[in-house]
């Protein structure tokens, strides 16, 4: 049987923003939340993948997950990159093994590599004679099963794989073989103004305790659809204390996407209130450096805990402003329109931006999403 081997090697691949720029990418967002609003995987329901480059490919998943060797972290935790826009792991696949640098998605199931990088069966290989169809926000996945292992939500799985209903995930794997005792993954990302530094890390079956301060509130998955068929949540949303965006709204919390989304009518009361404007180039929001030192924070409500979401945070990093190809001088905000009104039942999705200043577990087991705070919730890195 093959082995999915996580390692801790240095970045060597992945997604990067200069290769899409912020329209490219704010469109990716969009046509991500269109597949979820629709109420389907929106990168087909992968956990990992690759890259964006959608080919034809032969996938590989598998059984287990490892930190490497002489590993400093805590046990069953694996470091992951930050990559500009989102996150990535390397992943050694097979026996001996290659490794691949694959993007964590967690609104997403299919675990499958091959896009940059071909993949070549092992002598552990086994095929199980299924195809692989998958249609994505941005293109569409085509090519061979061999052992899934997946992240996401299990029914993201549905019609993915041909003469099977559904695939275990990779929680799903650990839990069943004793290797986790609870079926649940830590997400910790911490803000960076630069791009390519391993400053992240993954917990399979808890929490890394180091990564967070105080408790962990968990809340219930959603009973609202689409939202509860994703890792979905409901809260209210303030700019300021007195100024409100949303109201006991679903939307999910999602690694795969990597900006704020928000309903058109609370984008266009949050643009209103901090004054910012459109830039035609990146497609962003824009704000001068008297609006920013006047600039509010978000306030989250979620489960009757409030997570202040600072100035600082709801900027990118200007260091890494030529990356979305804006301007150095400029100052962006990472809050954007979903491009559909409230009672969608999916009127926010807190992307990588909001990922940065919070830690998360995704809870499998017991149908929960969990937040706390960690010691980079006020940080002022952007």
């Amino acid at each position: 049987m093959s082995h999915v081997i996580v390692r801790n090697a240095p970045f060597a691949t992945g997604l990067r923003a200069a290769q899409n720029g912020a329209r490219e990418l704010l469109q990716r967002d969009r046509a991500r939340a269109a597949k979820l609003l629709a109420g389907v995987s929106p990168h087909g329901p992968q956990a990992f993948l690759e890259s964006f480059r959608h080919r034809r490919h032969h996938g590989e998943t598998g059984t287990s997950a490892s930190p490497a060797h002489g590993s400093t972290q805590t046990p069953g935790s694996v470091d992951v990159t930050d990559a500009g826009v989102t996150y990535t792991m390397s992943v050694g696949v097979g026996s001996p093994p290659t490794t691949y640098n694959l993007l964590i998605d967690t609104g997403s199931s299919n675990t499958w590599v091959g896009a940059h990088k071909a993949y070549h069966p092992s002598r552990t290989s086994q095929s199980t004679g299924n195809t692989v169809d998958v249609s994505y926000g941005s293109g569409r996945m085509s090519g061979e099963e061999y052992f899934s292992s997946r992240i996401g939500p299990v029914d993201l799985t549905q019609n993915t794989v041909s003469n099977t209903s559904e695939v275990p995930t990779v929680t799903d794997n650990l839990y069943n073989q004793g290797t986790i005792h609870t079926g649940s993954l830590g997400i910790f990302y911490e803000p960076s103004s630069t791009e390519g530094v391993r400053n992240g890390e993954i917990t399979f079956g808890g929490a890394d305790e180091s990564k967070f301060t105080g408790e962990i509130n968990y809340v219930p998955i959603t009973s609202t659809t689409p939202a509860a068929n994703y890792w979905g949540i409901d809260q209210t949303i303030t700019y300021g204390q007195n100024t409100p965006l949303l109201r006991d709204s679903a939307g999910i919390v999602d690694t795969g996407t990597t900006l704020l989304l928000l309903a058109t009518d609370a984008f266009d009361a949050y643009q209103e209130a901090t004054g910012a404007v459109l830039d035609e180039t990146t497609g962003l929001l824009t704000i001068t450096q008297e609006q920013y030192d006047a600039l509010q924070s978000l306030f989250f409500y979620i489960g009757g805990v409030t997570y202040e979401f600072t100035p600082n945070a709801q900027i990118w990093p200007r260091a890494l402003n030529t990356v979305l190809g804006g301007d150095p001088d400029q100052i962006y905000l990472i809050a954007c329109d979903l491009q559909s009104p409230t009672g969608s039942g999916l009127d926010f999705i807190n992307g990588f931006g909001w990922l940065q200043r919070f830690y998360t577990v995704y809870d499998t087991t017991n149908a929960r999403v969990g937040i706390a705070m960690t010691p980079f919730t006020n940080a002022e890195t952007n």
